[in-house]
């Protein structure tokens, strides 16, 4: 401790404060408070302390200086601004070591029982216990097993980078090992660790200084690189990576060969933030997965829009069905001797708020992924329904029947049966008028409940159909044992008729098989996308009984279809 007199000098000093120093003994009286310890800088964050009472537990050196102006506002302060200011600073001892302290600043006055304008000031020694704080964050902040950063020093520079950057641009590598569980699995979790550590070393080695590289969790890793001038920098330090990653590891007696996938993301600061990064980085991982591991992937914003439109329609498919967004369109089945419609194919139509009215190849499939198929299918059935019966009371002199897609999910996570039953009874209309088409694929490989299902329907009096026959499994001997009434053509084989060059006899030979087979089988044959003239009379004279497409008609309203059964119209 010492006492500072106005003029900023050492009134009288302990010997601690001298033995602090390295000073001699009385060393330190009437020595200004500027050559303490060495002190050279001039910053005033002691003296605002004062000022503005506020404490400053900064990490710089300080210049004694400042203490002296501080015990001098000290004295000039009124009494009730007068009070005990703090800071950490870096002094000098004598042999040239250096100490973190902290220095603590008391006005004294006449009032505490000292000269005016003098101030009392103490030197506490914090190098040990700072020391120690800096071993703790530092294993708080890196990982174990590899010693590299971990997740949380990762972040905290992630955003450092992000403020800093003199460039504006900053990269980032999203590395995850393929097949990392088989090793832990099969090798154990100290070989895993093993890893992990070789791993580390190999990344460490491909990056320079300004590349930080960290371990996120498990067997992720970050690469991030601060001020990148474009994406090849990173491409290219990815590419490094995985070359450095070919070369078997030798470890505990084990040769083990690993590979990684690297999603990589390299754009502005402005304008985004850590976790819009990470979450491109993530994004861009999975493709590299996806698309067949052991590869680098770029962010492609195209493809993470596609993506995000993808994930938009599947997260609101079914409130979208609770809200009415689903509609109908009805495409008329024609049968070729008279071209007189015998039926329509329903066709469901997704009129979005946001993205407008989308066909079913935008979001069937992603209804059948997450599900949403079951309820939205019940209600294509029960609207399509409703409708036939309305076409039948309007025209019964003119019944046709309604064919509606189902999905081979609506069978396992639904009662279709008792559903189809059901609406059929609400809507009165007789089950010959109902036809339920399934891809070849899903009738093929039906098996249990599906196939119990489809039976039960044909027995009820409701048609099978196969949709896209053609294309899937074609096996015929099963084909023969199938609840199925109609065989409907895949579109190829119908384009196939009428070419640049004339017509394919090799298409024309497969469709006379195949209507020729369903006919002995007792099964009627409907061909899609018929496009002109020639292409249905061709089917025609090859014995095809019905035919789909835009020759006949496009996929129209119901009040479109109210017209084609007006009698007179075809």
């Amino acid at each position: 401790m010492a006492v500072v007199d106005r003029e900023g000098r050492v009134r009288t000093a302990n010997r601690a404060l001298e033995a602090l120093l390295g000073a001699v003994p009385d060393g330190l009286v009437a020595a200004p408070v500027t050559g303490l310890g060495g002190m050279e800088l001039a910053d005033t964050d002691l003296l605002r302390g004062v000022r503005g009472g506020a404490r400053d537990d900064g990490a710089r050196e300080a210049s004694t200086r400042d203490v002296g102006h501080a015990r001098s506002a000290a004295g000039q302060a009124a009494p009730h601004e007068r009070a005990r200011h703090s800071c950490t600073r870096r002094l000098k001892h004598a042999d040239g070591h250096a100490l973190w302290v902290e220095i603590t600043l008391t006005p004294t006055g006449e009032e505490h029982g000292g000269a005016p304008g003098e101030a009392l000031l103490s030197v506490v020694d914090i190098t040990e216990e700072r020391a120690l704080r800096q071993r703790l964050r530092h294993l708080e902040m890196h990982d174990p097993v590899t010693r590299l950063p971990n997740r949380a020093l990762f972040f905290e520079r992630l955003g450092s980078s992000l403020t800093e950057s003199s460039t504006g641009r900053v990269g980032l590598c999203y590395l995850d090992l393929d097949g990392f569980k088989a090793i832990n699995d099969t090798l154990g979790h100290r070989v895993g660790d093993e890893l992990l550590a070789e791993v580390a070393q190999r990344l460490t080695a491909q990056c320079d200084k300004r590349t930080l590289v960290a371990r996120l969790g498990g067997d992720e890793f970050a690469l991030l690189m601060e001020n990148t001038s474009g994406p090849e920098q990173l491409t290219g330090l990815a590419q490094a990576v995985l070359r450095s990653l070919q070369k078997p590891f030798e470890l505990d007696g084990n040769r083990v060969a690993v590979s990684a996938s690297i999603g990589v993301v390299e754009r502005e600061i402005e304008g985004t933030s850590a976790t819009a990064l990470m979450q491109a980085a993530d994004t861009t991982l999975y493709w590299a997965k996806a698309d067949g591991k052991a590869r680098w992937t770029l962010f492609d914003p195209e493809r993470n829009a596609h993506r995000m439109t993808r994930q938009a329609l599947s997260s609101t498919l079914r409130p979208a069905v609770e809200r009415g967004e689903f509609v109908l369109e009805y495409q008329p089945i024609v049968g070729l001797e008279s071209e007189v419609p015998e039926g329509v194919e329903a066709l469901v139509r997704w009129r979005h708020p946001q993205f407008g009215t989308l066909g079913p190849d935008r979001f069937i499939g992603l209804a059948e992924e997450n599900g949403a198929i079951v309820p939205l299918g019940r209600w294509v059935l029960a609207e399509a329904c409703r409708q036939t019966r309305e076409w039948l009371d309007a025209h019964p002199e003119r019944p046709i029947f309604v064919s509606v897609n189902v999905a081979v999910r609506q069978a396992w996570d639904s009662d279709l049966v008792s559903d189809v039953e059901q609406i059929l009874a609400d809507s009165g209309v007789p089950a010959a008028l109902l036809q339920l088409e399934l891809t070849e694929s899903a009738v093929m490989g039906s098996a249990g409940r599906p196939l119990r299902a489809l039976q039960a329907l044909s027995e009820m009096g409701v048609r099978i159909a196969i949709d896209d026959f053609g294309t899937g499994y074609s096996n015929l001997a099963y084909l023969s044992r199938l609840p199925v009434h109609t065989l409907k053509l895949d579109g190829t084989f119908v384009r196939g008729f009428q070419t640049a060059r004339g017509p394919n006899p090799a298409d024309e030979t497969i469709v006379t098989a195949l209507v020729q087979l369903a006919h002995q089988l007792g099964l009627t044959v409907t061909a899609e996308c018929v496009e002109s003239r020639q292409q249905a009379e061709r089917l025609r004279g090859i014995g095809c009984d019905s035919g789909q497409g835009w020759y006949f008609a496009r996929p129209m309203t119901p009040g479109q279809v109210h017209q084609r059964l007006a009698p007179g119209a075809r």
